[in-house]
């Protein structure tokens, strides 16, 4: 009897020490695993105690989310002229009024949120809070000053990742944000206004909106009716880059204000379901909605950050326009008024080599019905290339799936650089450039131009006040379409000026400075 005792004490005291030593070997080797393994390991050992039962009460949310939000203060190397107010979220108000105000050139300094999600010091917060920053600075709950490093930027998503050199630090638990139901209770998490942690409450308003903010910044990516009745007629496809980015917001009545941006939005049992990043008012403050990112779509940029330095984007290879009860635009033979109408099917991509045709209607994405491009964008924007997904198709009067394995970005005409919104540098002016698209000469009634898609802070354009997505048409007198152009065109003129003509939405313009 004692001999058995003493085997079953010895085989209890093996078997917990292999499970102590595994423990610890999975926790010495977390620092190369993803976001998700971190959260779980964090977890399991950290449970989060929040009960969204009964009355709203949100202090306990609201005490195990507050101290992982943290303050971002960016600063931008020296500048002539006036800046823009101490907010990067000022991008998004001038989209929504912004009271009268004009955007501005980059500032000397502005301010956001950010969140943290590992204990080894990842913090998501968006990439127009950190874009162009010369600093980047955290402080952090305990009143810390870090300096943090960006490890990834998505323009397509506004996303980035940042890190700071510390340990032993707050998370906040990612939760599911397909779970999230319009009429549900959340919290928005920020350092508002140069506030100090600040938390408001409100309901999810809405899923799945599309507001044009970040396809904004892809100018002359829609197929107008011209350029579709022409495709019809020559088979040949428009000439423009695909437009990359990514919108699907979850909306939200909670009160959001310039420096929110990056911040968290989480539910009512303290669970990040979505990263801040817009505003939708009048003056550019809480005046209405804000929009945050899904938590589901951000985890899987975050891991690509930390995987690949880089976000791996698939793609289904179609182009399609949303179908509804209004009038259809010319071409687009379908009674449907619900989902997504192929117009074109690249050569080459997943689509066309699954079998779906121009004048399909995709119904379903995994089985998920769809109705708008939201639906169907963000579910592909979680996936990788060599991912596959299940279409289901309306293809004369019969549905049918189809298995799509998605491609990457050199199967719709992408390269690494404007896939990223970035063009070709021309240091001299301090800026980058992309060729102007047909849609977009046309737009502006043009013969010639190349689109300004970057300005670096502190040269020639940025000192002159020329920004992103605006089109040149003429350096020194000679029509420009390509940067080869822009290169060959920049001999000096007189007395060691440059002048440039262009277009954008507030009209036409003309400037002359001294060569830098």
């Amino acid at each position: 009897m004692k001999k058995i005792l003493g085997i079953t004490v010895l085989a209890a005291f093996i078997g917990g020490a292999a499970a102590i030593g595994g423990y610890k070997l999975f926790e010495r080797n977390q620092t190369g695993s993803t976001i998700t393994e971190k959260q779980n390991l964090y977890f399991a050992n950290n449970p989060l105690k929040v009960s969204s039962a009964g009355t709203a009460d949100f202090t306990q949310a609201a005490a195990a989310v507050a101290p992982g939000v943290v303050h971002i203060k960016t600063t931008y190397a020296a500048q002539s002229g006036g800046g823009r107010s101490s907010s990067p979220f000022d991008m998004m108000e001038d989209f929504f009024g912004g009271g009268g105000r004009q955007m501005q050139r980059q500032p000397r300094a502005a301010s956001g949120s950010g969140v943290i999600i590992s204990q080894d010091g990842y913090i998501v917060t968006n990439n127009h809070v950190v874009e162009n920053a010369e600093k980047v600075e955290v402080v952090l709950t305990d009143r810390r000053k870090v300096e943090a490093k960006v490890i990834g930027r998505d323009p397509n998503t506004d996303l980035a990742l940042i890190k700071v050199n510390a340990t032993g630090l707050p998370v906040v638990k990612m939760g599911n944000s397909d779970n999230v139901q319009v009429g549900e209770w959340v919290l928005a998490v920020g350092f508002p206004l140069d506030l100090n942690t600040t938390v408001t409450a409100g309901i999810v308003s809405a899923k799945n909106r599309s507001i044009g903010i970040i396809g904004r910044e892809q100018q002359g990516n829609e197929i107008t009716e011209e350029e579709y009745r022409e495709y019809q007629r020559t088979g040949k496809r428009p000439d423009r880059p695909a437009n990359t980015s990514i919108e699907s917001f979850i909306q939200t009545d909670a009160a959001i204000n310039p420096g929110n941006s990056g911040g968290a939005l989480v539910n009512a049992s303290g669970e990040l379901v979505g990263i801040n990043s817009a505003i939708a008012s009048q003056s550019g403050y809480n005046q209405g909605y804000g929009f945050a990112i899904p938590v589901n779509l951000a985890r899987k940029i975050v891991d690509d950050f930390m995987k690949y330095g880089s976000v791996k984007r698939g793609y289904i290879g179609v182009n399609f326009v949303p179908l509804s009860g209004e009038e259809k635009p010319e071409g687009i033979k379908t009674n449907e008024i619900s989902g997504l109408y192929v117009n074109d099917v690249v050569a080459g991509g997943g689509a066309a080599a699954a079998g779906i045709k121009s004048g399909d209607v995709i119904k379903k994405v995994d089985g998920v019905v769809i109705n708008d491009s939201p639906d169907l964008q963000e579910r592909v924007g979680r996936l990788n290339p060599g991912d596959k997904v299940k279409l289901t198709v309306l293809r004369d009067g019969a549905l049918k799936d189809y298995t799509v394995t998605l491609k990457g970005e050199a199967s719709v005409g992408l390269t690494a650089k404007n896939a990223t919104g970035k063009g070709v540098e021309v240091s001299k002016l301090g800026a980058t450039f992309a060729p102007a698209t047909q849609a977009q000469k046309s737009k502006y009634g043009i013969n010639s131009g190349v689109v300004v898609t970057s300005v670096t802070t502190g040269k020639a354009f940025d000192n002159i006040g020329v920004e992103k997505g605006l089109i040149i048409t003429k350096v020194n007198g000679q029509p420009v379409n390509s940067v080869a152009d822009v290169q060959k065109a920049l001999p000096l003129g007189r007395n060691n000026m440059v002048s440039i003509s262009g277009v954008g939405e507030q009209g036409s313009y003309n400037y002359s400075f001294p060569a830098q």
